[in-house]
């Protein structure tokens, strides 16, 4: 068994690329059942060789307290970085209900007869190389390579340095498992390790179909900027919940708790609470004495600072609506109504995922049609943006872009499509001159 000793390898990145694309092509014409197979076997070898996990990410964890006290780190930062059992059970769990997903290859997405005897098929296939840049959060090794193999893609991953152990142990457990599959190259999969790998990453434009950046809005516009390849942004999670005048007291307080505090360091927490006015003397004061006691940092508007029954809040600054905290930090603004509420996150809001608490049908349907975000939720808690609760099994990430995926990406957001044309002599002449019409008849 190879123990990682966290040392980094010297890669060639340009190399690992142009093997990454050949062995994707060999990937796209492995049987379904062989790459279902190859991914229940990862989820097995991630479950016998949990000690190891755990082991190197505590060596990870350690030098990250380091850097935590020393005010290197944010605390947010080391919160994704942690595995513990639960994580390890929800990897492998992770990587078998993507085993278990239909094939997203080879399917039928239209069918048009041209004119007799020519059919136009157009069917799903991979986008081929796809490289993932993140940081902390080692657990996106098997989710992501999960997806990528499932949808015929090689994938290049670049882990933050913090969890280079962890990225390590996984990557080494993911190869070893695949080695049971000849017909499965091994370069489908590849770790980078170096900020340097990334600036080089970014210039392989014919190696690599599409990055993803998971990070901040700063970070993915960076991306963007350095590199001619298609970026799907994974960008920051300013959320809000809404809590109109005609919200359910119950519902408001358990969602506007849950969507900050179950875990306040994901992208889909919510980071603002918009009250309605008319209900904010009733829900506010409970429900800050209950951020407060979850040791939440509660910051206030002028009209929440001056509410009966509440103390110890924070005068919120102009900042604080444009900050994605990560953090137990809870930013509260009182509004005149639903317009209001919907011109600050029009403002404020990243684009991720929004959500109103109300029993209004029509105030329901006005803001979720008029919301522009990749999610938009009706009593429920901002918490649920997430692939494996929307049942994709694991995401790559959570896109605020609008092409080529929106939302959670699962394995549909890995995958394009091609067409197939079946002629039996045809030429175009015949078309042009008038001796033949077109049918487009639609078949399916």
């Amino acid at each position: 068994m190879n123990h990682m000793s966290g040392a980094v390898a010297q890669v060639n990145v340009a190399e690992v690329a142009r093997r990454a694309r050949a062995a994707s092509r060999l990937l796209a014409i492995v049987p379904s059942e062989r790459r279902d197979a190859a991914l229940e076997a990862a989820a097995d070898a991630i479950a016998a060789r949990k000690t190891e996990i755990l082991d190197a990410n505590q060596r990870d964890c350690e030098q990250a307290l380091r850097a935590l006290a020393a005010g290197q780190m944010k605390p947010a930062l080391f919160e994704r970085l942690r595995i513990t059992e639960q994580s390890i059970k929800q990897m492998t769990a992770g990587v078998r209900e993507v085993a278990a997903l239909p094939d997203p290859l080879g399917r039928s997405l239209a069918v048009t007869e041209l004119d007799e005897g020519l059919m136009l098929y157009k069917e799903s296939c991979p986008i081929g190389v796809v490289g993932i840049i993140f940081e902390a959060r080692p657990e996106i090794v098997p989710q992501i390579a999960a997806l990528a193999l499932k949808s015929g893609n090689s994938v290049i991953l670049k882990g933050g340095t913090e969890a280079i152990q962890s990225n390590q142990v996984l990557f080494s457990i993911w190869k070893e498992a695949l080695r049971q599959f000849p017909e499965i190259p091994l370069q489908v999969i590849n770790l980078l390790y170096t900020r340097d790998d990334v600036s080089e990453m970014l210039s392989l434009a014919d190696d690599i179909d599409l990055i993803i950046p998971r990070g901040s809005r700063e970070f993915v516009s960076y991306v963007a900027e350095h590199s001619r390849i298609p970026v799907l942004g994974h960008g920051e999670g300013l959320c809000h919940v809404y809590v109109d005048r005609a919200a359910d007291l119950s519902k408001a307080l358990s969602i506007s708790f849950d969507s900050k505090v179950q875990y306040p360091a994901a992208c889909n927490a919510m980071e603002t609470l918009l009250v309605h006015e008319e209900i904010a003397a009733r829900l506010l004061p409970d429900l800050i004495t209950r951020y407060q006691e979850a040791a939440v940092e509660v910051r206030g508007c002028a009209r929440t600072l001056e509410l009966k029954g509440v103390q110890d809040v924070v005068a919120a600054r102009e900042e604080d609506w444009a900050t994605e905290y990560s953090d137990l930090i809870v930013s509260i603004r009182i509004v005149t109504g639903l317009n209001e509420a919907i011109a600050h996150i029009d403002q404020y809001g990243s684009g991720h995922t929004e959500a109103i608490v109300t029993e209004d049908q029509g105030t329901a349907a006005h803001f979720m049609e008029r919301i522009d975000a990749a999610g938009v939720y009706l009593n429920a808690s901002t918490r649920f943006a997430d692939g494996f609760r929307y049942g994709f099994g694991a995401e790559l990430g959570i896109s605020t872009s609008k092409l080529h995926a929106r939302g959670p990406v699962g394995l549909e957001g890995l995958t394009t499509y091609k067409y197939k044309l079946i002629g039996n002599g045809q030429t175009v002449a015949s078309y042009v001159d008038g001796s033949r019409t077109f049918k487009h008849r639609s078949v399916g």
